[in-house]
């Protein structure tokens, strides 16, 4: 079965970066839009960024814009989340996303296929 496994989350002082890795288990994602998505306790998934399959064209959720990049390496078949300047609202559980349609990319959760089992991102103040 198809596999999306994050990893880098962990415990990071505000103002700190992390760098979040998803790993796809089949060749096929590299065909498909990725994305990443957070939920923090008692609020709704909410996306964060999102890259098609050449890396060339990505888009960024409001809170994160100048701070998160999103990439993807092709040979590796992952993806990574690049975190600066990380503040306490930032704490979350992060999910790698894929969906078979490519482009246009989404922002809505729903429009996701697979996910991965997520990985914690705790910002200190």
């Amino acid at each position: 079965q198809a596999q999306l496994v994050e990893s880098g989350g962990g415990l990071v002082q505000a103002g700190g970066s992390l760098r979040l890795s998803c790993a796809a288990s089949e060749r096929a994602f590299a065909t498909y839009g990725m994305a990443w998505f957070r939920q923090a306790p008692g609020k709704e998934r909410e996306f964060v960024a999102a890259v098609e399959s050449t890396g060339r064209r990505t888009n960024y959720g409001d809170a994160v814009k100048g701070r998160f990049s999103i990439s993807r390496d092709t040979r590796k078949n992952t993806i990574y989340l690049r975190m600066d300047s990380l503040n306490p609202t930032d704490t979350a559980v992060y999910y790698c996303a894929a969906r078979r349609r490519d482009y246009p990319l989404a922002t809505m959760w729903s429009s996701y296929d697979y996910w991965g089992q997520g990985t914690q991102v705790t910002v200190s103040s």
